[in-house]
């Protein structure tokens, strides 16, 4: 299992499998490790549509990659962090909107068996606040996150509100991460705002050329 002083050595790209089919999402996988990413996401809607058996391909294909299962739990969190564990994840997510209780449920189960928690921020009305909470609360990852319906909407994403991952980064002492809509040219600013983890996904699944995509930000984050 992975260890926070061990995320915070370096930026890395978390490379989020947001696709329904598992078959492609292995394809994507191997492109994106072979070519240097270190983190593999088995995306909600990928888990949604497969089941945590998408976590399990993913550990047993990629052994020695850091395995994220995307659970975006609102409830039950020792037991979706469990059910997360077992698959072969390092780290789950759950939701910042959830309750305190979820989360420090979570984060007892992670304790105590060696999975990282990361809380993702996406749609909270007040994420800076929020923000320094959970960093009293002592979780390990915050996820600052601009969802893919409001980058539609607004014609924005998480790089052009660096300045609030910079403010977030002020108030949460911890592994910080960011997603939304990020494409390569993007990373770099992110990491000067303050992020140790760039999530990206479409920009990766989508491409005709996803080695080539993930060079490109491999070498924005190893240059910041």
């Amino acid at each position: 299992m992975v260890s926070i002083n061990e995320l915070l050595k370096h930026p890395r790209l978390q490379v989020a499998l947001d696709l329904t089919s598992l078959e492609e999402a292995l394809r994507i996988a191997k492109i994106a490790w072979d070519n240097g990413a270190e983190i593999l996401e088995a995306g909600t809607p990928l888990i949604k549509s497969v089941g945590l058996r998408a976590v399990k391909a993913l550990r047993e294909n990629f052994p020695e990659a850091i395995i994220v299962a995307d659970m975006k739990t609102m409830d039950t969190g020792f037991l979706e962090a469990k059910l997360a564990h077992e698959a072969g994840a390092d780290i789950m997510t759950v939701l910042s909107v959830a309750s305190n209780h979820t989360i420090n449920e979570a984060l007892m189960y992670g304790r105590k068996h060696g999975l990282l928690v990361a809380v993702d921020l996406i749609s909270h009305p007040n994420p800076l606040a929020r923000a320094a909470e959970l960093d009293r609360m002592n979780v390990d990852i915050l996820i600052s996150h601009l969802g893919i319906d409001v980058q539609k909407k607004l014609g924005i994403t998480v790089a052009d509100r660096s300045q609030v991952v910079s403010k977030i980064r002020k108030v949460f002492s911890k592994c910080l991460a960011v997603a939304g809509g990020i494409k390569p040219g993007k990373a770099k600013i992110l990491v000067k705002s303050g992020a140790n983890i760039v999530i990206v996904g479409s920009a990766i699944t989508k491409s005709s050329k996803p080695h080539k995509v993930v060079r490109e930000l491999i070498s924005e984050l190893k240059d910041p």
